[in-house]
C-alpha cells in the first residue's frame, strides 16, 4: 500500500491508497519541529481509530515546506522501512517535464496537482487551488505544467486586514447574504468573496484568452465548493486532487524504474 503525504503551510495530509481506494485521509497542522517519532504516535493512535491496519511499503511525500521533509524521510524509513519519493528532487520523476523558465523551481503540490487533473480530464487545463496562497496552475494538451499565477489566500487576506487595520475584526469566509454589507464583518466577508469571485473569473479569462484554446477550469482546496455554490467558475471540483496526483506520479515511478 502507498502512504501519500501532502505537506501544505497549514496543514499536513496523509492518505493511505490500497491500489483503487482512499481507505482514509487524516490531517494535522505543519509543525516543522515535529519528530519521526511524534508523527508516528500521531498516526498509529488514528489508525487504531479507524480499525485499520495497513500494510504499507511506499511512501510519496510533496511539501512546500522543505524543513518537515528530514523527519518526514526519517519517519518513512524507520516505520515502513521504506526510502519514500520525494516530488521535486531528481530520483522522483514527473509523467511529463514542465515546461518553464530555466532555474525555476516549481512548487511540488503545482506539480502534484497538473499530474492528477491530466490524470482525471485530460490536457489544457486551469487548476485552481484555494490553500494558503490561491494559484492558478496551467496545464499543457500533453501533460506538462506550464507556469500560471499565484494571488494571496482568501484566509491570508482577511488575516491581513485584521493585522493591518485595528478597527477590523477577525472573520471568518462565508458567502454573503447581500452585496452591500450594513456591518463590518458583512462589508469585510463581501469583499474578500466577491472580490476573489472576480479573480477567479479574470484570471481565468485572461489564460484562455493567451493560450488561445478551450480550456477546462478545475477547482480544488477547501474554499472551492464556496465559491461554486454562487458562481460558475469551474467545469469540475476535486477535493482529492492532490493526493490523486501522488499516486499518479508514484505509479509513473514505479512502472518507470
Amino acid at each position: 500500500m502507498l502512504l501519500a503525504i501532502d505537506c501544505g503551510n497549514t496543514n499536513t495530509v496523509f492518505s493511505i491508497w490500497d491500489g483503487s481506494k482512499f481507505l482514509c485521509t487524516m490531517r494535522t497542522s505543519t509543525h516543522h519541529a515535529r519528530t519521526a517519532d511524534a508523527y508516528f504516535t500521531w498516526f498509529s493512535t488514528l489508525l487504531k481509530h479507524y480499525d485499520l491496519k495497513p500494510d504499507i511499503t511506499d511512501v510519496i511525500i510533496s511539501s512546500t515546506v522543505p524543513r518537515v521533509v528530514f523527519n518526514l524521510r526519517v519517519f518513512a524509513d524507520r516505520f515502513f522501512g521504506c526510502r519514500p519519493m520525494v516530488v521535486g528532487k531528481p530520483d522522483c520523476r514527473l509523467p511529463q517535464t514542465p515546461r518553464v523558465d530555466e532555474g525555476t523551481i516549481v512548487g511540488p503540490d503545482r506539480l502534484v496537482n497538473a499530474a492528477g487533473a491530466f490524470d482525471r480530464h485530460g490536457g489544457d487545463l486551469i487548476v485552481v487551488d484555494f490553500g494558503t496562497a490561491t494559484t492558478f496552475d496551467v496545464v499543457a494538451k500533453d501533460g506538462a505544467y506550464i507556469g500560471g499565477m499565484i494571488a494571496p489566500g482568501v484566509n491570508l487576506s482577511l488575516e491581513a486586514l485584521h493585522m493591518a487595520a485595528a478597527a477590523l475584526p477577525h472573520v471568518d469566509i462565508a458567502k454573503p447574504q447581500k452585496v452591500v454589507g450594513t456591518n463590518t464583518v458583512q462589508c469585510m466577508q463581501g469583499g474578500v468573496f466577491w472580490g476573489y469571485v472576480g479573480l477567479v473569473k479574470e484570471c481565468c479569462a485572461r489564460i484562455k484568452a493567451e493560450r488561445d484554446r478551450p480550456m477546462m477550469v478545475i477547482g480544488t482546496g477547501g474554499l472551492a465548493p464556496l465559491f461554486a455554490e454562487t458562481e460558475t467558475l469551474f467545469d469540475a471540483i476535486e477535493d482529492d486532487l492532490t493526493m490523486h496526483g501522488l499516486t499518479v506520479i508514484s505509479a509513473f515511478n514505479k512502472e518507470n524504474g
